[in-house]
């Protein structure tokens, strides 16, 4: 009995397999691009980071926590916590000399948002700069995305 065209061209295939294998493995591999360089999350002045760097010192503690809270007239609202320890979602931003932490479920809150620090005689306050923000209550304490 003759074998049909279709285990004849099976077998070749076959056969020829190793030889293919062989010459991929011998061609050089491309250069892999080499890794982006991650844009942190949040950004800090120069003022904000002296200040945190103060705070955290006084109260030896190693992060501040940044995060979003329901609240206030427009939705929501900064928080900033001590924290001794990272989270295992918190996203970390090292700028400055400071060590920040953003909590998982403001990350997508605060992209791109820069952190200040402003002082005058009567009051003094973080204030953020928030690209994300579309709207914001008169006074200012609460922000909708």
């Amino acid at each position: 009995m003759r074998p049909s065209l279709v285990a004849l061209a099976a077998a070749v295939k076959q056969a020829a397999k190793p030889a293919a294998e062989q010459a991929q493995a011998a061609a050089p591999k491309p250069a892999r691009p080499s890794p982006r360089i991650k844009k942190q999350a949040l950004e800090l002045s120069d003022e904000a980071a002296a200040r945190i760097k103060q705070l955290l010192e006084a109260r030896q503690m190693e992060y501040l926590r940044v995060g979003v809270k329901k609240r206030g007239c427009s939705g929501l609202s900064y928080t900033l916590n001590y924290a001794e320890n990272k989270g295992k979602f918190d996203e970390l931003v090292d700028s400055k000399g400071v060590k920040l932490l953003i909590e998982p479920t403001a990350v997508m809150h605060l992209l791109g948002t820069r952190m200040n620090f402003v002082e005058d005689k009567l009051k003094s306050e973080f204030q953020f700069e928030n690209p994300n923000s579309k709207g914001s209550c008169g006074c200012g304490e609460s922000f909708t995305t």
